[in-house]
């Protein structure tokens, strides 16, 4: 499994177009930026400090085509990228990933 963070307008435009282009950092870099469950709240807490109103997304990565690729990023890191558009039939759940009062988000039980 892997997860997308992503706020809730843009996904709310991938359901009504059925499939989910990236945000604007994924399309200028030409493909769309995942994370493991490793690496999940590093990548809230590096880019979406303060944001509220995002979702978390997993999907399932066997569901993907080859165009998924494991590349280093941060720290060296192998992340998942998708140089494709992301259809939304290997969306497995879609849950909101709210704020704590102490300005972290807040993840599901086991990430």
């Amino acid at each position: 499994m892997i997860y997308k963070i992503c706020p809730q307008d843009l996904w709310q435009e991938a359901e009504k177009q059925g499939c989910f282009f990236g945000a604007p950092i994924d399309l200028q870099d030409g493909f769309i930026h995942f994370s493991t469950a490793s690496q999940a709240r590093e990548t809230a807490a590096k880019h979406f400090s303060g944001e509220t109103d995002l979702l978390l997304i997993a999907i399932d990565e066997s569901r993907l085509s080859e165009q998924l690729r494991y590349e280093p990023a941060r720290n060296g890191d192998l992340f998942p990228h998708l140089y494709e558009p992301l259809s939304l039939a290997a969306v497995v759940w879609v849950q909101p990933l709210p704020m704590g009062e102490d300005g972290v988000h807040i993840f599901p039980g086991g990430l």
